[in-house]
């Protein structure tokens, strides 16, 4: 008989999903594999893009010349020709998520960043460095907007790495209960990773830098800012729907009105991401997935070997299971930040979960459903 794909799921399959407790994406034992061992890959990069981004926040502040910046492990020529020829971990993809994060300004970290009590720090700061740095001082005066701006990009930069830092050590526990036996079936990551989520979610984002022998707080603890709503939904949010274009891709002339001008409508996240073109030039997925392949498990390594055209596209297929596994990364923060238990009675209460799937299922509709199969 012919074969025939079955079809993908609609508006009121997807709410029907997450109401129920349903993986997104099919649960099989090839999506078990590929996500579980991608996603260990992928903590492991992301043990490494955390610890730069963090040094990054502690050692860069308003450096004009950042041009060691992904150095955190130490400056040597062995390192510095590494760096050059590429053999090392591509930090540049975390550079393109801390500006979509920064760009895209979702969530409780951006409505502080923009807050009062931000900019006077911001201007305590300015006029501690400026006492011994005379360009700060120069160009402070001639841009008053400048300073201020990078100590925000920064400050995002800073609570990124500790982001990563939560989910990195979940991805790799992800991996050790897998070996052990006690995650089997998609559900189980899905359940694996909001659990991760859920306990991380109180957790404080605080940020604080010596400058001119005093210690300031950039993000305080009296801010309030938190894991869960502050920094990994803003991120859902900018790196997994909206995103931004990739250079090459699309035309930035404005004339050209390739790009819609409302932000809010951007399309170019990983769960829209088309895999093709990975590794072409300039395409920052191309360097991530070029990060996991350095990482890969044998396991995913060896299921590589039979699928697809084998090793010649191993980054397509790095790419393909990447967005499987952030569909389960996506399904577990909607059920993480569900407003009411799924298993609740008061018809009210069931209510508001209906309404908050169906409008996660909307934003859904337009991701690559084909990956779900």
């Amino acid at each position: 008989m012919p074969h025939t794909t079955p079809p993908l799921p609609d508006h009121e399959e997807l709410v029907s999903r997450l109401l129920a407790d349903v993986p997104l994406l099919a649960d099989t034992p090839d999506h078990l594999l590929q996500v579980v061992n991608v996603l260990e890959s992928y903590g492991l990069v992301l043990d490494a893009y955390s610890r730069n981004l963090v040094y990054q926040g502690q050692t860069q502040l308003l450096n004009p010349f950042p041009t060691l910046r992904f150095f955190h492990e130490g400056f040597s020529l062995q390192r510095l020709w590494s760096h050059w020829i590429g053999d090392r971990i591509n930090f540049e993809y975390a550079e393109y998520c801390q500006k979509a994060m920064f760009w895209h300004g979702t969530g409780g970290l951006d409505a502080y960043l923009d807050s009062d009590p931000f900019q006077t720090v911001c201007d305590r700061i300015i006029r501690l460095k400026a006492r011994r740095d005379p360009l700060l001082a120069l160009v402070n005066a001639l841009f008053p907007g400048f300073a201020p701006e990078a100590i925000r990009s920064l400050t995002t930069i800073y609570a990124l790495g500790l982001f990563w830092r939560v989910m990195s050590d979940v991805f790799v526990d992800l991996a050790r209960r897998y070996r052990i036996g006690e995650v089997a079936c998609v559900n189980d990551v899905v359940h694996h990773i909001r659990d991760g989520l859920v306990a991380a979610a109180a957790n404080p984002i605080t940020y604080e830098v010596q400058v001119g022998g005093e210690t300031i707080w950039i993000l305080p603890p009296e801010a309030g800012l938190t894991f869960l709503v502050d920094v990994a939904v803003p991120y859902v949010e900018a790196v997994f729907f909206r995103g931004m274009p990739f250079l090459g891709t699309v035309s930035y002339n404005a004339q050209a009105q390739q790009i819609s001008p409302d932000q809010s409508s951007f399309r170019y996240g990983a769960l829209y991401a088309d895999p093709l073109p990975s590794m072409g030039a300039g395409i920052p997925p191309s360097l991530c997935m070029q990060d996991m392949y350095r990482h890969l498990p044998d396991e995913l390594s060896r299921w590589y070997d039979s699928h697809g055209r084998g090793q010649a596209d191993v980054h397509v297929q790095i790419c393909i299971s990447f967005q499987k596994s952030m569909f389960c990364v996506t399904n577990a923060a909607i059920a993480g930040t569900m407003p009411h238990p799924l298993n609740v009675e008061d018809p009210e209460a069931q209510a508001a979960n209906h309404s908050y799937a169906s409008a996660w299922a909307e934003r859904l509709m337009g991701t690559r459903r084909d990956a779900l199969l």
